[in-house]
């Protein structure tokens, strides 16, 4: 049985991923009062009081990276995963707990996957790469061998990293960028060549 945390667009996706996986949805949970349902399911504030926290994992459905790790440390629970069923995950791949795998995207040997991150839809990790924790991949991204994303990162809608390269922890990789050199913490990166045109200060 599995609550998601969050009642938006990004909910949406993880739960017909669920469903596909067959996995039991207990509900969600908003601060948005004004929300009640979503896709037919309940939508509250609270988990029931009869709940204990053993007898379900939670997913953080927020698509805001920083927001994602705030409450992750707030909320003290179980997590699980939600993985599409047409995602193609090597068996040496390593997955982490909250982490959501969207539809067509390849995992490739000995990538390593972080906590509560987001793969989008039908982007490509290849082999050897490191997605640290909170990171989120845009639909279409591909990350050519041994790649690191640090923590926090977002790597952009159809944006392209060359092979060995170093993504600092909350950069921001803008769409359609081509990242050839090592990106440092908290740069916001366009073009292609990619260049630095401010920080996330």
């Amino acid at each position: 049985m599995i609550y998601l945390y969050g009642a938006g667009g990004h909910a949406k996706v993880v739960i017909e991923i669920l469903e596909r996986q067959k996995k039991e949805i207990a509900g969600l949970l908003d601060v948005n009062t004004e929300i009640k349902s979503l896709l037919g399911y309940p939508v509250s504030q609270f988990i029931p009081a009869n709940e204990s926290a053993t007898d379900f994992k939670m997913i953080i459905c927020i698509g805001k990276n920083e927001i994602r790790k705030k409450r992750a440390g707030e909320i003290k629970v179980n997590y699980g995963q939600a993985i599409h069923p047409s995602a193609n995950l090597s068996p040496r791949a390593s997955i982490g707990e909250g982490t959501v795998i969207m539809a067509a995207v390849t995992v490739n040997c000995n990538a390593v996957v972080g906590r509560h991150v987001i793969l989008n839809t039908n982007c490509t990790i290849d082999h050897d790469c490191i997605i640290e924790d909170y990171a989120h991949i845009s639909p279409n991204a591909a990350l050519a061998g041994k790649t690191m994303v640090g923590e926090g990162a977002h790597v952009g809608i159809g944006a392209c990293v060359i092979q060995d390269i170093k993504i600092g922890k909350w950069a921001t990789i803008g769409a359609g960028a081509v990242i050839i050199d090592d990106v440092p913490d908290y740069a916001v990166v366009v073009g292609n060549p990619g260049k630095i045109i401010k920080y996330n200060y």
